[in-house]
């Protein structure tokens, strides 16, 4: 199994922009699926983005689409979340998540979960 652990969270003010990073060590992530999803206070966690194992193709949701980017470096072993336009209703805390195979936007099919690194918009 993948461990994974984010980075890069913050508060930052509507509009700004930040960076998460999600370093994966264990194995490689060469063959994974690799999500982002959140979770705010008092919701269920929800998908935000998802990757391809080779980075060819990306799912978003609605709400982010067109101001988040995913990417991955597979040889490095890390994929990154690109939040511009922040909005404060992004505030959340945010979970990388890995699967094996075909890609996935719901949390069920993702076995490998970071702890979660919380960010922060204020209006």
């Amino acid at each position: 199994q993948v461990q994974l652990v984010e980075s890069g969270g913050g508060l930052v003010q509507a509009g700004g922009s930040l960076r998460l990073s999600c370093a994966a060590s264990g194995r490689t992530i060469l063959g994974y699926t690799m999500g982002w999803f959140r979770q705010a206070p008092g919701k269920e966690r929800e998908f935000v983005t998802a990757i391809s194992w080779n980075g060819g193709t990306t799912y978003y949701a609605d709400s982010v689409k067109g101001r988040f980017t995913i990417s991955r470096d597979n040889a490095k072993n890390t994929v990154y979340l690109q939040m511009n336009g922040l909005k404060p209703e992004d505030t959340a805390v945010y979970y990388c998540a890995a699967k094996p195979g075909r890609a996935a936007t719901t949390p069920g099919p993702f076995g490998s979960w970071g702890q979660g690194t919380q960010v922060t918009v204020s209006s």
